[in-house]
């Protein structure tokens, strides 16, 4: 049975690098185009898919729906836009999106060309990442040298995902043709009001968008949502947009979104009133939207058989304090990867979304357990002298160039006597920027007290080396 024909339309400026959007921006634009062609799936946001059959029999031919489609494009004020048609999905996208483009934005494969015309395609086009770089390393650079290849030799070698990029690679589309899946446009949830005049005060602008959030909100709610994630959009008179992505750690309320939307505008407040050195951005804010990044359905937020009382107590008191002291004012502290200390201690303003671990690591050079019940940020001045009074060096070959006797930290009168140390290790990153060598010490006192000291290593001189010592945490 040859693949189903399959036209794909491309927002070419929809998502680019320098102009990010979100999903939730393309829901009103797909809802349109459903209007045009019902039976259309999107592949991501600025890419969508449509069978080809129907509305090539209700407008006339292939050429024609291309045709609508770009008008369509076109009547939006969407910007530049290409049609591909071909057999099959995955042809159909690489129609539309391959370079160069055509003249008139329509490229159309002829029936059963769809092999031709990926051959001559870069064979990264069909591939992830990690078959992507392994296939030109064995001479396979394009779609039609590697459709050349035996499907069992692929399977062999490349398992399941390289058989379905080689049948891609053919011009198929996989075992079970990977159909064009219709879907109903998603419900537009995002919200706006304008003022003429400009609003410049904080307070001002929360009471006016008040109805606009319970409104945000119970729309939602209506619908069986809630919402974890919503984009604050503020546009000042000069036109220049001021967004932000705020999350919450159980799901917003109204008072809570009203709260995010006060606190985005209290930076631009003082902005208006043209302080010092401050660069002037409007009189006000001239417009505001807000839209949900994220929600999830009501019924995975219900309380469980004997409630949560008290989590709802804690989220209560945490956001009545923040709402005191500003968004900055109350966080949660977590462990986070890196190599010193306090680099691995991260605050996430509650209500947040906390930003992407990176304890995974590898970190070489990290503290190993115990650690530390003390950490000092940033690390506090020390001096390891040995028995003469003079400044412990760290030597040519990454050793003490002299026992340590006395330990001496600011801000820690009489610290004490040291009776056993570790040999040094050695932190070395970016020496590409100039960044001199780190050493850890741990080190143990006469008083039974544990410190972990951080040593700077800088070239003095041809021969010779300064070392500056630093307590960045302390045993108890």
């Amino acid at each position: 049975m040859p693949p189903e024909r399959v036209i794909v339309l491309h927002f070419t400026e929809w998502g680019r690098d320098d102009e990010p959007e979100a999903p939730s921006d393309f829901a009103p634009v797909f809802a349109r185009l459903t209007e045009l062609v019902p039976a259309t799936e999107e592949l991501r946001p600025g890419l969508v898919a449509m069978r080809a059959r129907g509305p090539a029999r209700y407008y006339g031919g292939e050429p024609e729906v291309a045709r609508a489609l770009l008008e369509f494009a076109r009547s939006e004020a969407l910007g530049a836009a290409r049609v591909g048609i071909a057999d099959g999905r995955f042809a159909a996208e690489q129609a539309a999106t391959a370079e160069p483009a055509p003249a008139d934005g329509v490229r159309v494969v002829a029936v059963g060309g769809s092999a031709g015309f990926l051959s001559d395609l870069p064979v990264t086009c069909a591939t992830d990442e990690k078959l992507g770089a392994l296939l030109p390393g064995l001479g396979i650079y394009t779609l039609g040298a590697f459709a050349a290849l035996p499907e069992d030799a692929v399977r062999a070698r490349f398992g399941p995902g390289g058989v379905l990029a080689h049948r891609h690679a053919r011009g198929e589309d996989g075992e079970r043709g990977e159909p064009v899946r219709p879907q109903l446009a998603a419900k537009d949830f995002a919200v706006g009001i304008e003022f003429e005049p400009p609003l410049s005060g904080t307070e001002q602008l929360s009471f006016a968008c008040s109805t606009l959030v319970e409104g945000f909100i119970g729309a939602l709610t209506a619908e069986r949502l809630v919402c974890t994630s919503l984009r604050v959009t503020l546009t000042d008179d000069l036109g220049i947009r001021h967004e932000r992505d705020w999350a919450h750690p159980r799901f917003f309320s109204p008072q809570d979104a009203l709260a995010r939307l006060r606190w985005q505008s209290e930076s631009l407040v003082a902005g208006f009133a043209g302080g010092a050195g401050e660069e002037r951005a409007g009189a006000g804010i001239a417009a505001v939207r807000i839209a949900p990044v994220r929600t999830d359905r009501t019924a995975s937020h219900e309380p469980g058989l004997w409630t949560s009382g008290p989590d709802e107590r804690v989220h209560h008191h945490l956001s009545r304090a923040q709402g005191l002291l500003g968004p900055a004012g109350v966080g949660t502290l977590t462990l986070d990867g890196g190599r010193l200390l306090h680099e691995r201690q991260r605050f996430t303003h509650w209500g947040s979304a906390p930003r992407r671990s990176r304890a995974t690591g590898p970190w070489p050079g990290a503290l190993a357990t115990p650690q530390p019940t003390l950490v000092f940020t940033p690390p506090l001045r020390a001096r390891l002298l040995n028995a003469h009074g003079d400044p412990v060096e760290i030597d040519e070959a990454d050793l003490l160039a002299a026992p340590p006797v006395t330990l001496r930290v600011e801000g820690h009168t009489a610290t004490g006597s040291v009776r056993g140390w570790s040999k040094p290790w050695p932190i070395r990153e970016q020496w590409w920027a100039g960044r001199p060598e780190r050493f850890r010490v741990q080190v143990e006192l006469d008083t039974g007290d544990g410190w972990l000291l951080l040593a700077r290593v800088r070239e003095a001189a041809a021969s010779a080396h300064a070392t500056s010592w630093y307590a960045e945490g302390r045993y108890d």
